[in-house]
């Protein structure tokens, strides 16, 4: 007869199963605790200080001073008090990698900190990326959320028919839209036919021992062509592009065959903070593409510029400049920031642009046309570096050249304006404590 046992019957051990059980489900428990340490490994807080910006902007911090660990495997969390909260962030890959993240403002204190934690661990999967960058017909459309941003045309576009072909052109943003979708920039207008929406051309410019202008299209000298994209890029955090241009100089009896003059690498980053606003830098990486040097000769006009819509006049627009500036006086003045808007569509809207302490000659001075411009007042503005001094560029170096711009609906005020510029001039301070070696 074999005997019955029950369930807290002894194992070879003295062990009951129940004991046994116990054990077993303890052993499992530690086992997925490591496992979850192992998939949370703490590499880094990040502290960021003085968080005074008034919207969200953009920061970031250089990746591989921390840790190797690949993108797909980082975590972003955001300390408030006993709460973690996933943060979207991007990484863009260079010679260093740089981790991006949005800073948000909601709920915060003036000079309040926010505090980050850097892990090792699985992602979330995303969703849709917020900022797409979509081929249209011969131009590339930035979107956020769905809404227009800007367009940049890198098929040459031709002017109205019956205007001289010379006036055609690739490589420039048009349309600018505002969030409530209304355009801000103009093309080809009739009293200045080169002027294509936001550019980046130089006027007197000395190149073998010859002066070309890149900017008035009709001495038929020199223009300025879209060459190829470098990089596309879109995500959680920022969308995007790099594209090479070429300074080209015309053949003439001094140039026997067409030349470029100058190569320049357009970076392109549109930020995603929301429908309200947008935010996007303009950066430009200017280099010699040949062995000669290249003088950008001083002139009242050149480099970053920007004619608005036809909308805009002398009695339904405004002007004010970092250094209260108005339309009536800014011209030729040196400025941090430049807010520019005006009734459009049915509504208002504008764009505030900012100038990097980085920049050449900054503050730069300023090409703003003066009230009684083709008699209705129509608007244009430039920041020129090259207003009151030459600027030599040497062979195998880099000059930069970095912009930003707000553009909103209805008005801002000079110390969202401020805040905006010191958000981008200055950024806030972010103290990294290293947590772990990786």
């Amino acid at each position: 007869m074999q005997p019955k046992h029950n369930g807290d019957s002894s194992g070879p051990a003295g062990l009951t199963r129940h004991h046994l059980k116990r054990f077993f489900q303890s052993v499992l428990l530690m086992m997925c605790l490591r496992c979850e340490n192992i998939y949370s490994q703490a590499i880094a807080r990040l502290t960021v200080h003085r968080v005074s910006n008034s919207i969200e902007m953009p920061v970031y911090i250089d990746l591989d001073v921390l840790t190797y660990t690949a993108d797909s495997a980082l975590v972003l969390q955001q300390v408030v008090g006993n709460k973690k909260i996933p943060v979207p962030f991007q990484v863009e890959h260079g010679y260093h990698r740089f981790l991006w993240w949005m800073l948000k403002r909601e709920g915060l204190a003036p000079q309040e900190t926010q505090v980050y934690e850097l892990l090792k661990g699985k992602q979330v999967k995303a969703g849709k990326f917020p900022v797409k960058v979509v081929n249209q017909d011969g131009a590339l459309q930035i979107t956020d959320a769905g809404k227009k941003v800007l367009q940049y045309n890198f098929n040459t576009v031709y002017p109205p028919e019956g205007v001289d072909t010379v006036f055609k052109r690739s490589g420039f943003i048009h349309p600018l839209w505002s969030p409530d979708g209304h355009v801000l920039t103009r093309i080809n207008p009739p009293d200045h036919r080169h002027h294509v929406g936001i550019w980046n051309p130089w006027t007197e410019v000395l190149f073998e021992g010859k002066e070309v202008d890149f900017w008035n299209l009709v001495k038929k000298q020199g223009t300025v062509r879209f060459a190829k994209f470098i990089s596309k890029v879109e995500g959680p955090v920022y969308g995007g592009f790099k594209a090479l241009q070429e300074h080209v100089v015309f053949e003439d009896s001094f140039m026997r065959a067409e030349k470029v003059a100058l190569d320049e690498v357009w970076d392109i980053k549109v930020y995603n903070i929301g429908a309200k606003s947008w935010l996007w830098d303009f950066t430009s990486i200017l280099n010699c593409a040949t062995a000669d040097s290249v003088i950008l000769k001083e002139y009242r006009y050149g480099g970053f510029g920007f004619r608005a819509t036809q909308d805009w006049n002398n009695q339904n627009s405004r002007v004010l400049t970092s250094e209260g500036r108005t339309r009536k006086d800014a011209d030729a003045t040196r400025a941090r920031w430049c807010m520019i808007d005006g009734d459009v569509g049915g509504g208002h809207s504008g764009i505030l642009f900012m100038d990097h302490p980085a920049n050449y000659n900054f503050p730069e001075p300023m090409r703003v046309w003066p009230e009684n411009m083709n008699d209705r007042g129509d608007v244009f503005f430039s920041f020129s570096p090259t207003r009151d001094m030459d600027w030599a560029l040497m062979p195998d170096k880099q000059y930069v050249l970095k912009y930003r711009m707000l553009v909103y609906d209805g008005t801002i005020s000079p110390q969202l304006a401020e805040d905006t510029w010191k958000s981008f001039g200055h950024p806030t301070e972010i103290t990294i404590t290293k947590l772990k070696s990786n």
